[in-house]
C-alpha cells in the first residue's frame, strides 16, 4: 500500500465517521511556544484540547506536517527521520475510550481498510499507579472487539502515558496498537514494546482525561479528549513489508536522483549511511523553507537548526560525491513528489531553492579549509578537542558544534562541548534543546495577563503596517507570556525610535477608546471577503474564527482574547532589534 492509498484510506473512514478533515498546520508553532518546530498533530489543538470551540467541530482528523529535532544525530541508520507526516483524528469532548478503540480496530482489521488479521494484533494499556488508576475499561473493550487476554499487556506510565507535554498541562493513559510481524521473539519475555522489531507500533491512541496541576495532582479534566497518532513513514514501511522508510516511495525518488547525481548506488553500504542522511536531511529543509512560515537559515533557534540539517547535508554530499548545487537539485524532487498534499512547497519554490544554494555554496567554501584544521586539531595524540578549538572550528569555517562532535566520534576522540557551549552561549540559542516545552496554543498559559498580552500583540501588527505604511508587515512568531510579549515580523530595516514612539502611541490610543473585542466563526472564504488578514488560515480548514477590534484589527486567530480594549492597561515597548535577515523583534509590556 502506498502513502498516498494509506492517507486517502484514512481520511475516507474517518469522514464516514462524521469526522472533518482539516488541514496541516505550520511546522512553526503559531505564536512560536517554546518548541522550535510542531512536533506532533496535538500541538496546533492544545486550545481546543483544553475547552476551547474548534471553528470546525469536536470530531477532526488530518495528517499533520512535523519535524522532530532530538534524534538528529541518530539520522541515517533504518529507522530515525526529522521531518516526517503524522496521521491523527481527535475527539474534542465527544467520543471516548470505547468509540475510539471500536474505529481503531475497524479501521485496521476491516478488508475495505487495512485488511490486518485480528489474530496478528496485540495491545497494552496503563497498569496504574499512584496518579490514575488501571485502565481496565480499555483492556475489556478490546477483549470485547475478540482480542485475546494473552494479547493484551498492562504497562506503566513511561510506556503508556502521554504528556503533559511541559510540567503542567492535559494528559491521561494510552492504549498502543501493534502488528505481530511473524519475526521470532527474542526472549521469553518478548512482548510488545520490545525494541527487537517483532512486534510493529503501528497506532497510538491517547485519552486525556486529566489536566497536571503545578502542584504535580493530576485533576479530572471537565472536558475529555481523544488524541491519537499513526506515523505515514513508518505504516507504509509496514505494509509494503520493508525494514525502512528509506526503501519506500517516500525516500526512493529522492535518492535516486541522488545515486544519479554521485554515481554511486544506494546499495552499497560503504556509502548508505550517507545516502540517508542526505536524504533525509534535505526533505526535512525543504518542508520548513517551503513552510507557510518559512525561515531562512541563521545562527539562532529554528534558522539554526536548519542550518545545521542543510550543512550536514553539504558535508555528507561531499562524501558522496556530488557535485556543486546538488541541496537544490534534491529539493525540487521533494517539491514534486508533495507538491499535491502541500502546495505552500510550489509557491515558494525560488525562496528554497535560492535559500539551499546560498547556504550550499557558503558551507562548501570553508568546509575543505575546516576539514584540514580539523585534521590539524586532532594531530599526534590528541584525545580531546577543547571548547575554545570546536568555537573556532564553528566561528571560523561554519562548523555546528554537533557536526564536530559526529567528525570526532568517528575518530574516537572526546569533545568539551560543555566548553564549547559556554563559548557559544552569545551566537546560538543551544539551549533551547532543553527548554520547558509547555504548549497552551502558542501562549505560556491562559492567565488574565498573558491573554491581554494576546490582544495587544494584535494591535500591535495593525500599528505596526499603519505607521511604517506597510500592509505586508506579518507575524514571524511570538512568545507571550504573563509578563511580557515578544513580537516577531518581516521588515528590512531598524524601526527608528520615532517610529516605535508612534506604534506604542498608536496602540494606546486604540486601548484607551475601549474598543469590543468580537469573535466570528464563517468560511475562510467570507473571512477573506471581510478583509481578515492572519498567516495561520492553513491551520483551520473552511471554518475559521476572526477576531475583530473595533475598525483597528481583523485577524484569523484561535484565540483566547479580552473582551474590550480597555481592560489592556498602557502599552510600552521595551526593545526593538533584528533576529535574522529581514525579521525584526519587539519585546512589550502593559503596565
Amino acid at each position: 500500500m502506498k502513502a498516498k492509498v494509506l492517507k486517502r484510506k484514512y481520511f475516507d473512514f474517518f469522514k464516514e465517521k462524521n469526522h472533518k478533515i482539516i488541514p496541516s498546520a505550520s511546522l512553526f508553532p503559531e505564536n512560536d511556544p517554546t518548541v522550535l518546530f510542531t512536533t506532533a498533530g496535538m500541538h496546533p489543538l492544545v486550545p481546543y484540547l483544553l475547552g476551547q470551540p474548534h471553528p470546525s467541530g469536536r470530531r477532526l482528523a488530518n495528517v499533520q506536517k512535523c519535524v522532530r529535532t532530538d534524534d538528529i544525530d541518530d539520522v541515517g541508520d533504518a529507522s530515525h527521520l526529522t521531518f516526517f507526516e503524522m496521521l491523527g483524528n481527535w475527539s474534542l469532548g465527544d467520543y471516548f475510550k470505547k468509540e475510539s478503540i471500536e474505529m481503531s480496530f475497524e479501521f485496521l482489521t476491516k478488508k475495505k481498510w487495512l485488511g490486518f488479521n485480528p489474530k496478528d494484533l496485540f495491545v497494552t494499556v496503563f497498569k496504574g499507579d499512584k496518579d490514575a488508576p488501571k485502565d481496565a475499561f480499555s483492556a475489556k473493550v478490546w477483549e470485547g472487539l475478540g482480542i485475546p487476554k494473552k494479547q493484551i499487556f498492562y504497562l506503566p506510565k513511561k510506556d503508556n502515558w502521554w504528556g503533559p507535554a511541559g510540567k503542567t498541562g492535559p494528559c491521561g493513559p494510552d492504549t498502543e496498537i501493534f502488528v505481530d510481524t511473524g519475526k521470532k521473539p527474542c526472549s521469553k519475555n518478548c512482548q510488545p514494546g520490545c525494541n527487537c522489531g517483532k512486534y510493529f507500533e503501528i497506532w497510538n491512541n491517547v485519552f486525556m482525561e486529566y489536566n497536571k496541576t503545578a502542584g504535580g495532582k493530576f485533576e479530572p479534566l471537565n472536558q475529555k479528549n481523544v488524541d491519537t497518532g499513526m506515523g505515514v513513514e513508518r505504516t507504509t514501511a509496514m505494509m509494503q513489508g520493508k525494514t525502512s522508510a528509506y526503501d519506500t516511495e517516500l525516500f526512493q525518488p529522492i535518492i535516486k536522483r541522488l545515486e544519479v547525481l554521485s554515481k554511486k548506488s544506494y546499495k552499497n553500504e560503504k556509502f548508505q549511511r550517507s545516502f540517508r542522511i542526505v536524504a533525509d536531511h534535505l526533505r526535512a529543509a525543504t518542508f520548513i523553507l517551503g513552510d507557510q512560515k518559512g525561515i531562512p537559515p541563521s545562527n539562532l533557534g529554528a534558522g539554526y537548526i536548519l542550518r545545521r540539517l542543510i550543512r550536514r547535508s553539504v558535508r555528507h554530499g561531499k562524501i558522496l560525491g556530488c557535485p556543486d548545487g546538488f541541496t537544490s537539485q534534491v529539493a525540487k524532487v521533494v517539491i514534486k513528489e508533495y507538491k499535491d498534499d502541500y502546495p505552500e512547497l510550489e509557491k515558494r519554490e525560488s525562496f528554497i531553492v535560492e535559500q539551499l544554494d546560498l547556504e550550499e555554496k557558503k558551507f562548501s567554501k570553508s568546509l575543505e579549509r575546516g576539514l584540514r584544521e580539523f585534521e590539524r586539531i586532532i594531530s599526534g595524540s590528541k584525545k580531546r578537542i577543547s571548547g575554545r578549538d570546536a568555537f573556532i572550528l564553528f566561528t571560523t569555517y561554519g562548523f555546528p558544534l554537533e557536526m564536530t562532535c559526529e567528525l570526532a566520534k568517528e575518530r574516537g576522540i572526546e569533545v568539551d562541548e560543555i566548553g564549547c557551549k559556554e563559548e557559544f552561549r552569545k551566537h546560538v540559542e543551544v539551549s533551547k534543546k532543553g527548554a520547558d516545552r509547555t504548549f497552551k496554543g502558542g501562549l505560556a498559559d491562559t492567565k488574565e495577563e498573558t491573554t491581554k498580552l494576546h490582544t495587544a500583540t494584535h494591535l500591535l501588527l495593525a500599528a505596526l503596517r499603519k505607521v511604517l505604511k506597510n500592509d505586508k508587515i506579518n507575524q514571524r512568531g511570538s512568545n507571550i507570556t504573563a509578563e511580557r510579549l515578544r513580537f516577531d515580523f518581516n521588515f528590512d530595516r531598524k524601526v527608528t525610535d520615532e517610529e516605535l514612539k508612534k506604534v506604542e502611541d498608536l496602540v494606546n490610543d486604540t486601548i484607551k477608546k475601549g474598543l469590543e473585542v468580537k469573535k466570528e466563526v464563517m468560511s475562510l472564504k467570507d473571512a477573506k471577503k471581510s478583509g481578515a488578514t492572519g498567516i495561520f488560515e492553513e491551520k483551520y480548514g473552511d471554518t475559521v474564527s476572526v477576531y475583530t477590534i473595533g475598525d483597528f484589527s481583523k485577524e484569523l486567530c484561535g484565540g483566547p482574547h479580552v473582551k474590550n480594549t480597555k481592560e489592556l492597561g498602557r502599552f510600552k515597548i521595551v526593545k526593538e532589534e533584528a533576529i535574522a535577515a529581514g525579521v525584526r523583534r519587539i519585546r512589550a509590556v502593559l503596565e
